[in-house]
C-alpha cells in the first residue's frame, strides 16, 4: 500500500512539474511579459528597468529555473490591480470556492446517487424513464440559461434567496443549483449505467439464488462493484466545480476564484492568472490521489497492481 501510494505521489509531482512549465509559458505566449505585467503607460526606461530586475533579459531556461525557484517558495509576483502578492489574492478567494464546489458536489450525489439507483432498479419502468428524462435536460440545459431563470423566480419574484454576493449560506443554494445540475446528470447516468452492468453479472445472480433480499445484494454487492466508475466521475467533475463553475459565479457575483480569474484576463494581470492555475492543479490532483486511495479501498486488485491502471 505504501508504495502504491508513493507512486501517485511521483506522478501527482511530475503533473505539477508539468503544469508549471505550461504557467511558464503562459507569461511568455502572451507576448513581452514586461509589457504584459507593467500598466500601458510605463515609460520605456521604466520597462527596461523592470525587465533586468526580474531577469526576463536572460535566455528562457534560465528565467525558468529562476521562476520555478520562486514558485516552490510560493512567490508568485506581485498584483499591479489588487496591489499585493498573487498567492495572497488567490488564497484569500479560494475559501468561497472551496464552499460553493462543497455545496455544488453535496447538490450532485444527494440528487445523482438515489436517482441513479432507483432508475437502474426500475429499468424501462416508469421511474427510470423520469430519472432518464431528467437527466437528459441537466446536461442540455446551458448553465447560464439556468442561472437566469433560477434568479429570476427564486431572487427576483419570491425573494427568496439572495441574487448575488456572498452573505451566508443562503447565497450558495442558488450557485450550487446551477453549477451542480450538469454533474448531477452525468453522476446519475453513469452510475445507472454501473448498476445495470452489475446486476446482470453471474455473482448476483448466485446471491439471489441462495436467497438474499434485493436491499442486501445492492449494499453488500452491487453499489461497491459499480462505485469504481462513478468515483472517478465524482473526482473528475469535483475538479470541474473547482475551477469550471466561472458562470455561476460571474452571475451570482459570487466572489470565488472563477470571478477572479475573468477579473485578472480583463485586467491583463497575468501573476493572479498564473497562481490561480497552479493552485487549481494543486488541488486536483490532490484529489485524484484522494480517489486513488479510495481505488484501493474498494478493489484491492489495485493495490497489487497500480502500474497498470
Amino acid at each position: 500500500m505504501l508504495r502504491y501510494v508513493l507512486q501517485r505521489l511521483l506522478h501527482g509531482l511530475m503533473v505539477l512539474w508539468g503544469v508549471s512549465v505550461i504557467v511558464f509559458l503562459l507569461m511568455h505566449l502572451s507576448g513581452d511579459p514586461a509589457a504584459v505585467l507593467l500598466p500601458l503607460d510605463t515609460p520605456p526606461e521604466e520597462v527596461a528597468a523592470f525587465r533586468r530586475q526580474m531577469g526576463l533579459d536572460r535566455p528562457l531556461p534560465v528565467q525558468y529555473l529562476f521562476f520555478l525557484s520562486r514558485v516552490v517558495r510560493g512567490d508568485f509576483g506581485y498584483s499591479y490591480h489588487y496591489r499585493t502578492r498573487a498567492l495572497e489574492v488567490v488564497l484569500e478567494r479560494l475559501p468561497a470556492t472551496l464552499r460553493l464546489a462543497g455545496a455544488a458536489l453535496g447538490v450532485s450525489l444527494t440528487c445523482a446517487l438515489p436517482a441513479g439507483v432507483i432508475a437502474a432498479l426500475h429499468k424501462d419502468r416508469a421511474l427510470d424513464m423520469l430519472v432518464r428524462l431528467l437527466v437528459l435536460i441537466g446536461q442540455a440545459v446551458p448553465g447560464f440559461w439556468l442561472a437566469l431563470m433560477l434568479m429570476m423566480l427564486f431572487a427576483v419574484r419570491l425573494r427568496w434567496l439572495p441574487a448575488s454576493g456572498d452573505v451566508g449560506w443562503r447565497s450558495l443554494i442558488l450557485p450550487a443549483i446551477t453549477a451542480g445540475s450538469f454533474s448531477m446528470a452525468s453522476i446519475a447516468r453513469l452510475l445507472r449505467s454501473g448498476l445495470l452492468e452489475v446486476l446482470g453479472k453471474e455473482y448476483i445472480l448466485t446471491a439471489r439464488a441462495k436467497g438474499l433480499s434485493s436491499v442486501q445484494i445492492l449494499t453488500r454487492h452491487a453499489l461497491k462493484n459499480a462505485a469504481i466508475p462513478t468515483v472517478t466521475m465524482i473526482a473528475i467533475q469535483a475538479g470541474w466545480l473547482l475551477g469550471g463553475s466561472v458562470i455561476a459565479e460571474v452571475i451570482f457575483a459570487y466572489p470565488g476564484l472563477g470571478h477572479l480569474a475573468v477579473t485578472s484576463v480583463s485586467y491583463r494581470d497575468l501573476p493572479v492568472i498564473q497562481c490561480f492555475v497552479a493552485v487549481m492543479a494543486a488541488v486536483v490532483v490532490a484529489i485524484n490521489l484522494l480517489v486513488d486511495l479510495v481505488y484501493a479501498w474498494l478493489d484491492p486488485r489495485v493495490r497489487l497492481y497500480g502500474n497498470g491502471y
